[in-house]
């Protein structure tokens, strides 16, 4: 029970941290030509990658709802505004991706079914056949 707990932890602690990384970097963009937003891409790559991977890995959608849950409570922590006046997530499009397409990447990752189960339970059948 307490490697669970301490699982669930570092789970929420690199989820977080994934979102603390991406909410800095979002707002990173390249002009070749027409502007890239280089850093929103790869923050949503780097947030939908962890969450795949460990939904792949587990057989559990608890670790990749952990992570999720805290790389989304950081993002909402930042769209606060500090004493100081700053902000990290601006009111603009790469801002509103930002905001909105972690929850809805979580969503997906989260609620997408366990195919391994499906196949191996039709496996299973096909020999006992």
């Amino acid at each position: 029970m307490l490697s669970r707990i301490v699982n669930a932890v570092l789970l929420v602690i690199a989820g977080a941290a994934v979102g603390g990384i991406g909410t800095v970097a979002h707002q990173l963009d390249v002009t070749w030509g027409v502007s890239v937003p280089l850093g929103l891409i790869g923050s949503l790559l780097c947030y939908t990658a962890l969450l795949v991977g460990l939904r792949l890995l587990g057989d559990s959608r608890w670790p990749a709802l952990c992570a999720a849950l805290g790389a989304i409570a950081v993002i909402l922590l930042f769209t606060q505004q500090s004493p100081g006046g700053s902000v990290l997530i601006p009111d603009n499009l790469a801002g509103q991706v930002w905001l909105v397409g972690p929850i809805l990447i979580a969503a997906v990752v989260v609620a997408w079914p366990d195919v391994r189960a499906h196949r191996s339970g039709a496996a299973a059948g096909a020999q006992t056949s």
